[in-house]
């Protein structure tokens, strides 16, 4: 790697080889952190500090190429992932349904139609323009397909102008589909999960020094809940999904492994390496470094209930399976925690990111903040240390025009973690 030659290159003139050489990396979070210190103590017995007293990590323009070489090493070799805090999308698929389905929608159920009143871009312009590193896709068994391939949505309420072929092709083929509910809210950026994932590699391929990118996959059964004699008579049944079994969830592993290969993978077995549970992994050696993890997938079970139990069965601490699970800290399983409300959770999320866990938070909900442009939420969750902070809203809605939005302080794509980052983070550094 270009960085790692340049520090070799220069190791012998830095004053710093003989603390950069060691650096323990197999040490546990908070060793670590404290060992990449030694570079920082060095420094300061050596005159490294400037006159205003910061390390040369922190004067890059005032010390190159040294404190860019020291910053580039650091963040490679000291930063671990969950080090780093990055923006994420909540159903980063969705598209709002069209205005008078929406209409309908809400004469049924209002705070449904509130809740779905959002759109995103496609996954790779979230990726490439507003800087998302963590994104959420909704996916649904279709084992005789074209199951999902005519929503009543669409038949009651047609395209304007409308459809010769009211059906969309791409939802007659195998393979999961991902949508939010089937028959009302239907419109996505991508029918497939295979579809969506080929996306993700595209831009991943033109990317490769990005920083990891977590895909939360929620297993869905939601069926419309369409009270009879609302819709016109002589029109289908509305579908009724299929619930996730063992093999419908070994299929989500399949597909995600039918697109990214190993190499592109952050799995637990990967992190676990020998020890003899997961949880013991990441709070004793760690999760891997950047260095270790640029350019790589990290993909994660949304379900807490028996899709995540089943998912569980027959994998100790998750041996051979491509996702992790929101686990409950002390379980074998445990490294990833999904907490979504970080006012009420916020000293629970700032604990568990302390101990090395890795959390998803959410800085809105069902449009609310956005709507009234309220901020508590989104600020508890910057604050709070959740490595993975969602939102519906990378970007402000105009339609309400209270100019919300979620993004991370500063102009760079992943910033160093408030609760976790070693002193002298440089998040200029963090992503290539």
């Amino acid at each position: 790697m270009r960085r790692r030659l340049v520090v070799a290159t220069l190791a012998v003139g830095l004053m710093l080889a003989t603390v950069l050489v060691s650096v323990d990396q197999s040490a546990s979070p908070v060793a670590a952190a404290q060992n990449c210190l030694g570079w920082e103590r060095q420094l300061r017995s050596a005159g490294g500090f400037g006159a205003r007293g910061r390390p040369a990590i922190d004067r890059l323009d005032d010390d190159r190429p040294f404190g860019q070489v020291l910053g580039d090493w650091v963040a490679d070799d000291c930063m671990r992932l969950n080090y780093v805090q990055v923006l994420g999308t909540h159903n980063s698929y969705h598209i709002k349904p069209r205005p008078p389905l929406l209409q309908f929608i809400g004469s049924l159920n209002p705070d449904f139609a509130a809740s779905i009143d959002y759109s995103h871009r496609p996954l790779g312009e979230q990726l490439e323009l507003l800087g998302v590193r963590q994104l959420e896709l909704d996916v649904y068994v279709d084992p005789d397909p074209g199951r999902f391939a005519l929503p009543l949505g669409q038949l009651v309420f047609p395209t304007n102008p409308p459809s010769p072929d009211p059906i969309k092709p791409g939802l007659l083929g195998a393979g999961l589909k991902v949508l939010h509910v089937p028959d009302v809210d239907f419109e996505t950026r991508c029918l497939t999960f295979v579809a969506c994932l080929q996306q993700l590699e595209a831009w991943s391929d033109a990317n490769p020094g990005h920083v990891p990118v977590m895909v939360q996959v929620e297993a869905k059964d939601d069926a419309a809940l369409i009270p009879p004699g609302v819709l016109p008579p002589g029109l289908p049944a509305p579908v009724t999904p299929v619930p996730f079994g063992p093999s419908e969830l070994d299929g989500i592993d399949a597909e995600i492994r039918s697109v990214f290969g190993d190499h592109q993978l952050i799995t637990p077995d990967v992190v676990r390496g020998d020890r003899a549970t997961l949880e013991e992994a990441v709070l004793i050696d760690g999760w891997p470094t950047l260095n270790e993890t640029r350019g790589r997938f990290l993909f994660t079970l949304d379900n807490e209930g028996t899709e995540r139990d089943l998912y569980i069965a027959g994998h100790p601490s998750l041996t051979g399976r491509v996702m992790f699970t929101s686990s409950a800290p002390g379980t074998p399983e445990a490294a990833f925690v999904k907490l979504n409300d970080p006012v009420a959770d916020g000293a629970l999320i700032n604990s568990l990111v302390a101990a090395g866990y890795i959390v998803r938070t959410r800085a809105d909900a069902d449009t609310v903040e956005a709507r009234f442009g309220l901020t508590v939420r989104r600020d508890a969750a910057l604050a709070s240390g959740a490595q993975f902070v969602s939102t519906d809203y990378p970007e402000p809605d105009p339609a309400f025009g209270t100019g919300y939005l979620v993004d991370l302080p500063g102009d760079d794509l992943a910033r160093c973690n408030p609760v976790l980052s070693p002193p002298g983070c440089d998040p200029s550094t963090l992503e290539d």
